[in-house]
């Protein structure tokens, strides 16, 4: 068997990576892809390797030259489209269509990053010819099939006639095909020079392949990868996302931590990161949502006094009091700008948005003393008591302990600051998840009067389900913050999507009601699973996540690049998170539906030192 590698393209999606290169001199992780490539074609029985070179085709010709030369194991040969800057694919294959009826051939892309398992796979599959395919997720582009129940491919999807009401019977090829000599011979080739001859050489190799499905002969089966990692590159974005994937584990774990959630991108991976309802929207909310797209997409969203008054019906809070944002945090930027001067009393382990957005020096901060980083008003109230602090920070259930205050307390904790004039924030981001929480908010015009210190914070992407569209509020009576609040973010700060889930809430609150009551019987449940894993000690919460001490001899790190790697699951490392004990390790882990849930449960058992 031989391998022919397509590498005469000229990558021009990826700008400057590519400015002095072609596709596959671009490094992943410091390895150039064509280096990668080659090494595991080396490790496989070939009688040669053939890459058709193109633009930039001297330099890599000498590049693996000067690598390879030493390598007994590749038989390495070359041939040169001289336009490839006028012609496709298709026509750097006719250059070697001869060698391709030599032999059994693995045609391959050199754009590609994938895993070692791959190609082992195609070749020990004893069909003779076969297309790698993986089941078409969003982030996919090019060439789609549809498989009939014995994995024959009965169609190639042209881009004129894809539609998305039928992805999910797509599979993407991963351009990595295996042509057995006799169907080169007799099928493809002849195909391929009639096809070429008719349309010309501006054209892709997989329209022959296409058209030799329509004969219904069944020739080309595909050969699904499951959850093998791959990763076509043909822009920045997805060289970013192939350095993620295929990070060592020295290194992952920040090139995930550091993308600050867009997980989506990345096929079939569980985010037990970030914290957000599973239940909630309900479906009925989602297809609302879904048969308006085209106007909210297409319409400017409101200003900030429309905006304002949609928050107010959503929320029950009145106009004066609340002021809308592009999430959470662009509020919380507002108000820790807007104090800049005075010192401000923080509880650690927290939400590091607030105190990163502070001076370290007017920062007090109180941690618990005790292993659970329990804490309640009174000792609070103790703590701060000679601090002369102007402002005091409270996220209520707290993040990443879990810890919660009850609400009778919070307003003890309330009058005790209104008469020291000190403001208090309460963030209560996850209070809808606590017990009995439907009695439990602080958004109401009475309590927020008779505490005008106070301000309440609340992230709608947590509770509701609904991070994507960027929502939150800020409540207080105090009319002058809350003004110079609407003053400070731009004129349109949220979208028309989130416009219009503020718009349609009231209809779905019993629906929300029922998700945040079967939540809380699922993190009882999720408890229960957990508190099985030896190495881990969870500690109570009130919020939609755990904080887990790991048990020595174990690390979090591991544990956490184990279920990424083998699991294709992420979770939260918060060893290094100021306020806990930085002798002992830390995760947190949040809590999904109940599949979900058990996958996590099981894939941590199965992790032993």
């Amino acid at each position: 068997m031989q391998a022919i590698i397509l590498a005469a393209g000229m990558g021009r999606r990826l700008g400057e990576y590519t400015k002095d290169n072609t596709k596959c001199m671009v490094p992943v992780n410091g390895v150039k892809l064509i280096d990668r490539l080659l090494g595991q074609l080396s490790k496989l029985s070939l009688t040669r390797v053939i890459i058709v070179v193109g633009y930039k085709g001297k330099e890599l010709r000498e590049y693996i030259q000067n690598e390879w030369k030493e390598d007994c194991l590749l038989n390495i040969e070359f041939a040169e489209n001289p336009v490839y800057d006028k012609t496709n694919n298709i026509y750097s294959l006719a250059l070697v269509k001869d060698k391709l009826q030599e032999d059994d051939t693995l045609l391959i892309e050199s754009d590609l990053i994938l895993s070692d398992n791959m190609i082992p796979m195609l070749i020990q599959n004893p069909c003779p010819n076969l297309a790698l395919v993986a089941k078409y997720e969003t982030w996919m582009d090019g060439t789609m099939v549809r498989l009939d129940d014995d994995n024959n491919i009965v169609n190639f999807i042209s881009k004129d006639a894809f539609d998305y009401n039928d992805v999910n019977s797509y599979y993407k090829t991963v351009n990595i095909y295996k042509l057995s000599r006799q169907f080169s011979q007799q099928k493809y080739v002849p195909f391929l020079e009639a096809y070429t001859k008719a349309v010309g050489n501006n054209e892709y190799y997989e329209n022959v392949l296409r058209i030799i499905s329509l004969l219904n002969n069944h020739d080309m089966k595909a050969l699904p990868i499951g959850n093998e990692k791959w990763y076509e590159i043909d822009d920045k974005q997805d060289l970013d996302i192939a350095e993620a994937l295929f990070a060592d584990e020295k290194d992952v774990l920040r090139k995930y931590y550091g993308r600050y959630g867009g997980f989506w991108r990345f096929p079939q991976m569980l985010d037990f990161c970030y914290l957000v309802n599973p239940y909630f929207p309900s479906q009925r909310m989602k297809d609302e949502l879904r048969a308006n797209f085209d106007t909210l997409l297409t319409e400017y969203p409101s200003g900030m006094k429309v905006n304002t008054l949609i928050a107010s019906k959503c929320f029950g809070v009145s106009e004066p009091y609340i002021v809308p944002g592009n999430g959470a945090a662009e509020l919380i930027k507002v108000l820790m700008e807007e104090t800049p001067n005075l010192k401000v009393g923080f509880i650690r382990p927290t939400f590091e948005e607030y105190p990163n957005r502070y001076d370290k020096d007017l920062q007090v901060t109180f941690v618990p003393n005790n292993e659970d980083y329990r804490y309640t008003a009174d000792e609070l109230m103790a703590f701060f008591g000679d601090k002369d602090i102007q402002q005091l920070m409270v996220i209520n259930p707290d993040n990443p302990s879990g810890n919660f205050i009850p609400k009778a307390d919070v307003l003890r904790l309330a009058k005790w600051c209104e008469e020291r004039q000190i403001r208090l924030v309460v963030d209560e981001s996850f209070v809808d998840f606590s017990v009995d929480y439907a009695t439990n908010s602080l958004l109401s015009d009475d309590i927020l009067e008779a505490y005008p210190h106070m301000v309440v914070m609340k992230s709608i992407s947590k509770s509701y389900g609904v991070p994507g569209l960027r929502l939150g509020i800020l409540c207080a009576a105090d009319k002058d913050l809350i003004a110079h609040t609407k003053k400070k973010v731009s004129i349109w700060n949220m979208n028309s999507f989130a416009e219009f889930f503020m718009q349609i809430y009231n209809k779905y609150e019993k629906d929300y009601q029922r998700a945040c009551d079967k939540f809380i019987a699922e993190r009882d449940s999720f408890e229960q699973q957990l508190r099985q894993v030896s190495y881990l000690r969870i500690m109570p919460t009130q919020a939609n996540y755990f904080l887990c001490e790991v048990l020595p001899p174990y690390k979090a790190s591991e544990i956490v690049i184990y279920t990424l790697k083998q699991h294709n699951i992420l979770t939260r490392d918060c060893s290094l998170k100021p306020g806990l004990d930085p002798e002992k390790q830390f995760m947190r882990i949040a809590v999904r539906n109940h599949e979900d849930n058990t996958r996590l449960a099981e894939a941590l058992k199965t992790f032993v030192k």
